[in-house]
């Protein structure tokens, strides 16, 4: 499967602690994440991560067009629900995609794990 990877700023060590939970399920599927988020896992994990632009720098928008042509199976976006982010809009893209195209979404912990569960 191929897999999605972000996290806003106050959620990128929680998605770290879930990668390293999952560490060994998570490293049998080809991987994909934003670049702050990705080397963040890199850095704690040794995963083989394709890593992408930055969350603000167009990394969502590229996710977003990885579902589009029908490059990615699912999304782990660990959502920070009590900050305001400026680019918002890529946000709410990449949600609006994920849903469009019937691609799993999960934006925390127990979602996550069911996502994962699935495959």
């Amino acid at each position: 499967m191929r897999i999605g990877l972000v996290a806003h700023d106050k959620k990128k060590q929680d998605l770290v602690d879930w990668v390293m939970l999952h560490q060994k399920v998570l490293g049998t599927h080809k991987l994909f994440a934003t670049g702050t988020t990705g080397g963040r896992i890199v850095e704690a994990s040794g995963l083989e991560i394709t890593l992408l632009k930055s969350g603000p720098l167009g990394g969502d928008a590229q996710l977003g067009a990885m579902i589009v042509e029908g490059e990615l199976d699912a999304c782990i976006f660990f959502i920070d629900p009590l900050t305001a982010l400026p680019h918002d809009v890529d946000v709410k893209a990449l949600t609006r995609l994920a849903t469009l195209y019937d691609v799993p979404f999960a934006c925390n912990r127990s979602t996550a794990d069911a996502v994962l569960a699935a495959f």
